[in-house]
């Protein structure tokens, strides 16, 4: 490591195995919300609200412990992380063995676990990538890609041990993450950590936040009241009340004036544009990832593969460019490397969504490629044009990409893959003719209405109802025509990803304006607190 400091070097590579870890969590989680959604009968958008759980939470713990990181210490704040994976390690593994005799049961303690697991995640994000951004504050997007080269690393180790045990009861998938949580607690509990680069500098608290603002606080505030309209309405199943609505309005007054009172700034509006940009960039990256192996789950099996190998490949790719993102990024500069790396998203998950065959990793790799300098080079670009704020820049850009795809992004992919299948079985004549009252006046007799939040708002398929329909046809005849109906369904999910494509086209009008922005004030130059 460049700063010829062992402690530091130990330091370095303990943050980086405390992200493969949280990767651990989430593969192992996405890997298995198909299973889960076929025990507790979920459709696609509410299997996609159990995803949810496990992300947005993430949020709450990178900008909570954001706050006070710098006084409780980053190894308390690790401490905390440990925790957060080892409870949801106890209650995942719980969950599968109470399923059968109280499947409600069975379900709440993988809905809560994947909550503390989230907060968990959101805790190795807070402490890790201060301290990394200090420690290498002349170089901060270049060891920030290096860092979170642990994230797609984490996804290939668990994911091909996943895959290769794939016939095993998921509780040990679930359980497993305990191993890489008690190497890093081990590594990490002995260690110095360094003070931060902002405390350093002499940049007060109030400073630090003036950086976000107003208008950082209302993009939070509102995020996070969405999300627990999700928890008083049982995921839309209740209907709130006009008080509870007027609860729900005052906590998000409280939230926005306090911190505005207290700030009294509306934040730097370059910050605030970047936080906007994070929320497509999160969804295009940590949504897709969280959904592809299901879209990919008909497609995989037609083509005798575990449909975890796509997103095992395309993080493959990730983490070997990650480790070289020093000379890319020299090259492009990061703007320009941003701005690229959109356009082959695009470009990607376009392709992926009508791809056959072994072809889809041909596809894969436009997306790998796509996605690799997102995340990190983002939160490069934030600590070197932001650095007075400090920790809470750094991680609240990534807590609003979490608190986005978590409550918005995938749901919203759920509900996209669900309205490709009313469509796909409304355009296939033949299963028209297979079920009789199917269709009538041009529509699906099967729908249900349903809501996630206030705000997604869609129609899927009654299994129920499809089930009836299918059981009045001949014996004979039920078999193949449910098998049928069940292929439609499952190829229709990969064109949802056509979908998607307008979250990176965001994005890249964003780092085109900001490109030009630079341009005008003579280009893109880190910010110096000068702390050496």
């Amino acid at each position: 490591m460049v700063t010829g400091n062992k402690n530091d070097t130990i330091v370095f590579w303990g943050c980086f195995l405390a992200l493969i870890t949280t990767a651990f969590v989430f593969i192992g989680r996405l890997f298995l919300i198909s299973t889960w959604a076929g025990e507790f009968n979920l459709d696609p958008a509410q299997a996609g609200r159990l995803a949810g759980i496990g992300i947005w939470p993430f949020a709450v713990s990178i900008i909570g412990f954001s706050l006070i990181i710098d006084r409780i210490g980053y190894k308390t704040a690790m401490f905390f992380a440990f925790l957060g994976h080892i409870i949801w390690a106890a209650m995942g593994v719980s969950a599968y063995f109470v399923k059968a005799s109280n499947p409600d049961l069975g379900f709440a303690l993988l809905y809560w676990g994947s909550l503390v697991s989230a907060l968990g995640n959101g805790v190795v994000e807070a402490f890790i990538n201060p301290v990394v951004a200090t420690m290498f504050s002349r170089e901060k997007t270049k060891w920030l890609n290096i860092l979170h080269a642990g994230w797609p690393g984490g996804l290939v180790i668990a994911g091909i041990i996943t895959i290769y045990i794939d016939s095993v009861p998921w509780w040990i998938k679930v359980g497993m993450i305990a191993i890489p949580a008690v190497v890093y607690l081990v590594i990490l509990a002995p260690r110095t950590f360094p003070v931060s680069e902002r405390v350093a500098s002499g940049v007060s608290y109030r400073e630090m936040l003036q950086e976000i603002g107003i208008l950082g606080a209302v993009l939070v505030a509102t995020l996070i009241v969405l999300q627990l309209t999700d928890f008083y309405s049982n995921g839309g199943s209740v209907v709130l009340s006009t008080a509870t609505y007027g609860v729900f309005v005052l906590l998000w007054l409280a939230m926005v004036v306090g911190f505005g009172v207290y700030t009294q700034s509306l934040g730097r509006p370059l910050m605030f544009v970047l936080i906007l940009i994070m929320m497509p960039l999160a969804t295009t990256e940590i949504g897709t990832d969280g959904w592809i192996t299901a879209i990919m789950e008909t497609v995989a099996k037609e083509n005798d593969f575990h449909p975890g190998w796509v997103l095992v490949y395309t993080s493959l790719i990730m983490m070997i460019l990650r480790f070289f993102a020093g000379p890319i990024v020299h090259q492009f500069s990061p703007l320009g490397l941003l701005a690229i790396s959109a356009v082959l998203a695009i470009v990607g998950l376009y392709t992926l969504s009508w791809t056959t065959g072994m072809v889809i990793f041909a596809a894969a790799t436009l997306y790998a490629l796509g996605k690799t300098f997102f995340w990190p080079t983002m939160l490069g670009v934030v600590s070197e044009q932001c650095p007075k704020g400090g920790a809470l820049t750094l991680n609240a850009i990534s807590g609003v990409g979490m608190l986005a795809v978590g409550t918005l992004g995938f749901p919203y992919i759920g509900a996209l893959q669900v309205a490709k299948e009313n469509s796909a079985l409304l355009a296939s004549e033949e299963i028209h003719q297979a079920i009789p009252g199917l269709v009538e006046d041009g529509q699906l007799t099967v729908l249900e209405d349903r809501k996630i939040y206030e705000v997604i708002k869609y129609q899927a398929i009654s299994n129920d109802g499809l089930d009836e329909l299918i059981g009045v046809l001949p014996d004979d005849q039920q078999e193949q025509v449910a098998e049928e109906v069940q292929s439609i369904r499952g190829m229709s999910s990969q064109g949802a990803l056509a979908n998607m494509t307008i979250f990176p086209m965001i994005m890249l009008v964003g780092y085109i304006l900001l490109i030009i922005y630079f341009a005008s004030t003579g280009g893109y130059k880190p910010v110096d607190l000068g702390t050496g």
